[in-house]
């Protein structure tokens, strides 16, 4: 027996409808909540209040301490990492944010990676803190992850992800769910958050060398971050369209171009 699509008075098949409706429910949710960053100018669709960032960010921050092996027990680097923070923090309009900033050196001395989670938990790995060759270069990366907090990056990626997955479940209820939709609506929710990883990274850059400027370290020592990062990889690399980090090369152009506008 032919199974027979159901359709809505009219013609038109209820899946496609519901699909539909999916899929403009989620983008009206996500355009609705549109506000300016006070701190950086930029408009963003964000549904998250400080105060719930600040909450996730405190939630999460044990776990991923335990990912990288915990913090490294080593009070005099930690008092280090501690001192530039705080002075990138209170030198900057990073200390007018409602954020709670704290500095964790994690005890994973292969992994070469900093981050920040939501709120103002700043990592950094021993992998990445022992290739650092002085205390600017230190700024320059927690002056980035910094940069991605007052940025509110990471509640912007909650809404936006919140924003692919309605868009992918209403293309998998429009066409069945078969596989091939299934990958297709994945590779273009990959995509869109890839891009806007991008700009985030390009966006605590050019924040990071402001906060190194307002604090009184050299922001050219960010450049040497990137050939740090660059070596790090070892020659493997893949075109910047797929990653959700800028290419080193191009992060350093706009590093110097950010140095030059922000010494004027």
């Amino acid at each position: 027996m032919a199974y027979r699509t159901q359709r809505k008075k009219g013609g038109f098949p209820i899946k496609l409808v519901l699909a539909a409706g999916i899929i403009l429910f989620s983008l009206f949710k996500y355009w609705s909540n549109t506000e300016t960053n006070e701190w950086t100018g930029r408009k963003q669709h964000i549904t998250l209040e400080p105060k719930q960032e600040i909450a996730l960010g405190l939630q999460s921050l044990q776990q991923m301490a335990h990912q990288y092996g915990g913090l490294l027990p080593d009070q005099k680097l930690q008092n280090l990492v501690d001192q530039v923070g705080q002075k990138l923090v209170n030198s900057s309009i990073a200390r007018q944010t409602p954020y709670q900033y704290d500095f964790h050196l994690l005890r994973d001395p292969e992994t070469i990676n900093a981050f920040a989670l939501p709120g103002g938990q700043v990592f950094i790995t021993y992998g990445l803190f022992k290739r650092l060759k002085n205390v600017d270069q230190l700024a320059g990366v927690l002056g980035h992850e910094i940069g991605h907090v007052v940025g509110r990056h990471s509640a912007e990626r909650i809404a936006k992800q919140s924003l692919t997955e309605g868009i992918v479940n209403g293309v998998l209820i429009g066409s069945d769910g078969g596989a091939g939709a299934a990958q297709t609506a994945a590779m273009i929710g990959n995509m869109i958050n890839m891009k806007y990883g991008r700009d985030d990274e390009l966006e605590s850059d050019d924040l990071g060398v402001r906060f190194m400027i307002d604090a009184g370290y050299n922001p050219e020592q960010m450049l040497g971050v990137m050939k740090i990062l660059k070596q790090a990889a070892g020659g493997q690399r893949v075109p910047e369209f797929q990653s959700t980090h800028p290419d080193p090369e191009n992060r350093m152009e706009k590093i110097e171009e950010a140095i030059r506008k922000y010494r004027k």
